[in-house]
């Protein structure tokens, strides 16, 4: 187990969004994080006490978590002599990214000397099946995106919270290194072995009660030419009964690719829909989440308003307003 509280490593994030992991612990497991570490030229803030080792050592902090997630998940050497100063200080060291901290020789060798543990939490543990197709009991619910990054983690959390609170029976399943270190457990899919992606959802969101929904965290786009495949595979293993459509809608250009315009929800909609339906001829695009942090009230009010009749679909924004709106649409259809 990973012990808590954690120091959020923001390292030198080049945006807000490049800490997206580091966010996500804060705003989901707020007590777990005591400060943050930036190292200069950092451009994201949590605003959390920003902290040097020895002071967040002091306030109780036991792990530094990795909490930037920058292209190609990779360790600068930069980044690197502050993770041997941290193992020195007496943290231990988590991670999500791909450049996995028992590869790095120098890292495995100071842990070792000073007994601290390295959590590499993007390493597949099971041996997963390959998706056999076949109906399961329960009820299933995905968050598909326009791009990367725009909010379907959070829109699952934040359905998932709100069921609870109603007595519905939910459960969050995290896909994705921010999800797993926010909860604990989970598949760390784009870790896994492209023939088992499906098997490992299938694996994920098992036989349940009927009344029971399944949260499933999206990742990637179905548009996005970098990630496509970790979505295809949450449509097909997760079977789901229900997408939300996910989008923020203030971007000029995809994430990542200044060549690659997003594309619409009415895009995503009748793309995401027809591939479910390989799985699952009875989901229905149930309701859309926009991601309105770069937006007024005002703005995101009148866009919310906008979308809705649009597409004749509830939207709202549920880490800003709330996502009782896509939890009544689930309730709606059974």
């Amino acid at each position: 187990m990973i012990q808590t509280p954690y120091l959020l490593f923001l390292g030198d994030a080049p945006d807000q969004l490049a800490a997206k992991v580091a966010q996500g612990i804060k705003d989901w497991r707020p007590d777990n994080a005591v400060g943050q570490y930036r190292m200069e030229g950092c451009k994201a803030d949590l605003g959390l006490t920003d902290m040097d080792l020895a002071q967040a050592k002091a306030a109780g902090a036991k792990t530094l978590v990795i909490g930037v997630a920058n292209r190609g998940g990779v360790i600068s050497k930069e980044w690197k002599k502050v993770l041997v100063m941290a193992l020195e200080e007496g943290f231990d060291l988590a991670s999500g990214l791909h450049n996995l901290l028992r590869d790095e020789p120098d890292l495995v060798a100071v842990a070792e000397a000073t007994g601290r543990v390295l959590h590499d939490v993007r390493v597949p543990e099971v041996e997963y099946p390959i998706a056999n197709g076949e109906k399961r009991g329960g009820k299933r619910c995905l968050a598909v995106g326009t791009d990367c990054s725009v909010g379907k983690m959070y829109t699952a959390l934040a359905m998932d919270r709100e069921m609870k609170e109603r007595g519905m029976k939910s459960s969050f399943r995290a896909t994705g290194q921010t999800g797993i270190l926010i909860t604990g457990d989970g598949v760390p899919l784009d870790a896994v072995v492209a023939d088992f992606m499906a098997g490992s959802i299938e694996w994920l969101t098992p036989d349940n009660d009927d009344d029971h929904w399944d949260m499933i965290e999206g990742q990637g786009s179905l548009f996005h030419v970098s990630y496509s495949g970790v979505t295809m595979a949450l449509i097909h293993g997760g079977q789901p009964d229900a997408l939300i459509l996910c989008h923020e809608p203030t971007r000029d250009h995809m994430r990542g690719l200044p060549g690659y315009k997003l594309p619409s929800l009415e895009q995503l909609r009748d793309t995401a829909l027809p591939l479910a339906h390989v799985a699952n001829p009875a989901c229905q695009v149930v309701g859309v989440s926009v991601n309105t942090q770069h937006m007024s009230d005002d703005e995101a009010q009148s866009y919310l308003a906008e979308v809705e009749t649009r597409l004749g679909l509830p939207a709202t924004d549920p880490f800003r307003y709330g996502s009782a709106k896509l939890v009544d649409a689930l309730a709606a259809i059974g």
